[in-house]
């Protein structure tokens, strides 16, 4: 059974705040429903995405800041930076991790500058909204093996077709090489 993830809660203490905030990041407004004085949700998209975000009144008992380490993919982390301090985000400076390709929570492990080979899921910047709310901007260049959705990939030619296969080969062969050399150490 195929499960996917759409929406994600994020506790806000100022819900017309948070809307202007992530509006003006460019977030498409889907909702902004209140059915009474007690109940109210909004919910915006950021660009590209197939998940959501909501918040508002009585949607969560979270204290409001209290989401972290929410991730938004981007294939260049750069034009990101430039992007969302264009915005009014005050991102962080790009960033990669003293530990490899993930990144650890808090910034103790944060190494100045996107990853030296620029390998794809190395590269960070974070951002926060107005309660405290924490976003990691990931930068993915190419995807590990797995990571395509069928009913949205197309090809336009045999060639198109061969050419993505070749890539998924190399971007396995590369995982492999890897995995192999993490298990020898």
């Amino acid at each position: 059974m195929d499960m996917k993830l759409e929406v994600v809660v994020v506790p806000v203490s100022d819900i017309d705040r948070a809307k202007s905030f992530y509006t003006r990041l460019g977030w498409r407004l889907d909702a902004d429903i209140a059915t009474d004085d007690d109940f109210r949700v909004v919910q915006v998209t950021p660009p590209g995405s197939p998940a959501s975000v909501i918040f508002g009144t009585s949607v969560t008992s979270q204290v409001p800041g209290s989401a972290q380490g929410l991730h938004l993919i981007v294939n260049d982390i750069n034009a990101a930076y430039e992007e969302l301090k264009r915005l009014g985000a005050d991102p962080s400076e790009v960033f990669h991790d003293a530990g490899g390709v993930f990144h650890h929570a808090g910034t103790d492990a944060r190494v100045p500058g996107p990853d030296p080979q620029r390998r794809s899921y190395g590269s960070f910047l974070s951002f926060s909204d107005p309660d405290g709310n924490g976003w990691v901007a990931q930068e993915i260049t190419s995807r590990l093996p797995g990571r395509l959705d069928p009913s949205t990939t197309t090809f336009v030619s045999a060639e198109d077709l061969a050419s993505a296969l070749r890539r998924a080969a190399d971007a396995h062969g590369e995982h492999e090489a890897r995995i192999g050399a993490e298990d020898r150490n």
